[in-house]
């Protein structure tokens, strides 16, 4: 199957059916929401998988409820920098540098940019920012579990706070932004499943300006 045939497939699915995606699977979906693009290259979230049922069971409550949290066969949470600093933009450079084995002063000037822009900023500014790197990783792993057949539904809707508190996520500066169960999906049961998939259509959704 190609990408469209892919997304045509995927829904949100509703209702999961416990089944374990095989690791190997997973692994690729994380692989490619690794490689995704992300501002200047810093990558600025790291990806939380669990698949502890008894984790999983904690998390349910603080995500309203929603089955998937506990029927999924792994819940990625996608947790970005609570802020931007001087030392986390140094990292990612010092990385850069040391793997394209450049000259160390190679990309001082760009890097003294990004410190003298990103860190002064308010961490809620920069926190909204490194969410929306965190997005485009979303997608790719989205697009990524298409392409393997395993269903993913986005989700937004929880208590951020609560599960960050759950994950002990503020002792490592970091912020949950979005949470994506994987798993298959339950036919059976899933109301959503057999229903005609809609969007915009083409000519309402795409200007073309030539």
């Amino acid at each position: 199957m190609n990408l469209v045939e892919d997304l045509n497939w995927r829904y949100a699915t509703k209702k999961m059916n416990g089944t374990a995606v095989p690791q190997e699977k997973v692994d690729y979906i994380l692989e490619a929401a690794r490689l995704a693009p992300s501002s200047s290259g810093l990558q600025p979230f790291e990806i939380i998988v669990i698949s502890n049922k008894e984790l999983l069971e904690k998390v349910k409550p603080v995500a309203n409820g929603q089955g998937q949290i506990t029927d999924c066969s792994h819940l990625l949470v996608f947790a970005a920098w609570d802020t931007y600093t001087e030392e986390r933009i140094t990292e990612v450079f010092n990385r850069t540098i040391a793997e394209r084995q450049l000259p160390e002063n190679t990309m001082d000037a760009y890097k003294a940019m990004l410190i003298g822009a990103y860190p002064k900023r308010p961490a809620d500014v920069n926190f909204q920012h490194a969410a929306k790197q965190a997005y485009i990783s979303l997608g790719i792993a989205m697009a990524a579990a298409a392409e393997q057949k395993v269903d993913a539904t986005p989700m937004e809707g929880f208590n951020n706070e609560a599960l960050d508190e759950l994950l002990n996520l503020k002792a490592k500066g970091l912020r949950s932004a979005v949470i994506l169960p994987l798993g298959y999906r339950d036919e059976a049961n899933d109301w959503l499943v057999k229903l005609k998939k809609v969007r915009t259509p083409k000519e309402k959704f795409i200007t073309e300006l030539k």
